[in-house]
């Protein structure tokens, strides 16, 4: 058997979330067999000093893992620079990484799917990403388990012969773009992938993620993603640092192991209407839109 891959969870100023996340992961089955690596934020500001202290404390009582490794930073790296330097850290120790933050509920199998695709998947160059996280799509019709072109990032693993290949200079992954691919990247302009791109140029966000995304497209890779969601985020009520009070990414957590992987490494159209129908559609009615905004206002 293959080692396991490490676990890397990020953390900041939340700790009933972070307290939650780490329950969960305990209840995985390949938890008692995996190493964890804490990644704990430093204070943007006075106000945060408090939750970071609690944080910190709440997760040196961390056990129910192979061993437990916290990396306490002295100052404020931010979400993303925090998630890159970290990932390097560990992928360039361990060879491969599974990627948690601190607002993400799992399946007691998720470690198990990641492992799993992991050492299935790992001398497939085209293969660079293994989300756990699906959309609520209609998954009537799809397999276990599919490849797509873009990455999701609510729990995740990579190898380092991917991660290589991230890109975390905007202008770099833009000059590479044209009209088509644009298209392409946007899943046919139904998501706004290619404004978030530019809203990171503008310094609108700060996101890891796009330049993820990004990185993987333009190297033509590929993501291994699970038909029904192994991740649920319980971050959407308005503490998160790029997530506001929202439902539309809500998702039931598939209580099954997975045990179906495709052979063939190549885009699953069926999966890719799926989650394009999601994308144009998930705002849902006037009507509708217009009931969400004044429940989260109230």
């Amino acid at each position: 058997m293959m080692p396991l891959a490490p676990i890397a969870l990020f953390v900041y100023n939340r700790p009933i979330h972070t307290y939650k996340t780490l329950q969960f992961l305990k209840q995985n089955t390949l938890a008692p067999h995996s190493m964890i690596f804490i990644f704990s934020d430093g204070p943007k500001n006075q106000a945060d000093l408090a939750p970071i202290n609690q944080i910190r404390d709440l997760i040196k009582d961390t056990s129910g893992f192979k061993s437990v490794t916290i990396i306490e930073r002295d100052s404020n790296f931010g979400l993303a620079n925090s998630i890159i330097d970290g990932v390097a850290m560990l992928t360039t120790t361990y060879d491969k990484v599974i990627v948690f933050e601190d607002d993400l509920i799992s399946s007691p199998y998720t470690l198990q799917y990641f492992n799993d695709a992991l050492s299935r998947y790992q001398s497939e160059e085209k293969v660079m990403h293994i989300g756990a996280y699906m959309y609520p799509i209609n998954t009537q019709n799809l397999p276990e388990t599919f490849f797509h072109r873009m990455a999701t990032s609510w729990g995740w693993a990579t190898w380092a012969r991917a991660w290589k290949h991230f890109e975390p200079n905007i202008d770099q992954l833009i000059s590479q773009f044209d009209q088509h691919k644009i298209y392409q990247f946007s899943i046919e302009s139904k998501m706004n992938f290619w404004k978030q791109t530019q809203d990171f140029k503008k310094g609108k966000n700060n996101s890891w993620a796009i330049r993820w995304y990004a990185s993987i497209f333009l190297n033509g890779g590929l993501t291994l993603n699970p038909a029904q969601s192994l991740i649920r985020n319980i971050g959407h009520d308005g503490t998160g640092i790029h997530s506001g009070t929202s439902t539309i990414y809500d998702v039931s957590i598939s209580p099954k192991k997975v045990t179906s992987f495709p052979d063939h490494i190549q885009e699953n159209q069926q999966a890719y209407q799926a989650i394009k129908y999601f994308f144009e559609h998930r705002k849902g009615t006037l009507a509708q839109r217009i009931i969400r905004l004044l429940k989260s206002k109230f």
